[in-house]
């Protein structure tokens, strides 16, 4: 966890982005490492957790994380959550919680809630169109013989 915590820290201080580090390991071994870098990328999705995944499966030649840990220094907002459900690891550490995330300006209570909300009544409109073509890729995906699953 001390290193999720640095990465925070040099990432505040190198104004990179956000208060916010993470890592994931192996055995006994740091094999992804991240930092927030919103701010410095222009990238809204360049959360520690996000990072130090892509960092992670680079490194480790695969999409995704199993027999690892995630070490973050904050718990995981809602996008990083489904990321790392995403590149499924056995376990997440984090220190500080949402609400002292909160606490500093970075509340993510907004989208927790518009979660649990019906499409039509989320503050973002969510409007269907083109399914019909699109389903017609997926019949493809349903079809193809030679697509890795996961």
């Amino acid at each position: 966890m001390q290193e999720a915590i640095k990465l925070s820290h040099n990432g505040v201080v190198n104004n990179e982005g956000g208060p916010f580090g993470c890592i994931v390991v192996k055995g006994d071994e740091i094999v992804g490492r991240g930092n927030n870098k919103v701010t410095s990328t222009n990238d809204p999705t360049a959360h520690a957790e996000v990072t130090a995944i892509r960092d992670a499966c680079k490194n480790l030649n695969t999409f995704q994380l199993h027999d690892c840990e995630i070490y973050t220094s904050c718990e995981p907002c809602p996008m990083c959550l489904g990321a790392i459900y995403w590149a499924r690891p056995k376990v997440i550490y984090y220190a500080n919680c949402r609400q002292d995330a909160a606490d500093i300006g970075f509340d993510d209570s907004l989208i927790y809630n518009e979660i649990t909300v019906d499409l039509k009544d989320r503050k973002i409109p969510i409007i269907p169109i083109g399914r019909k073509d699109a389903l017609s890729v997926f019949k493809l995906w349903e079809q193809k013989t030679d697509k890795t699953a996961y």
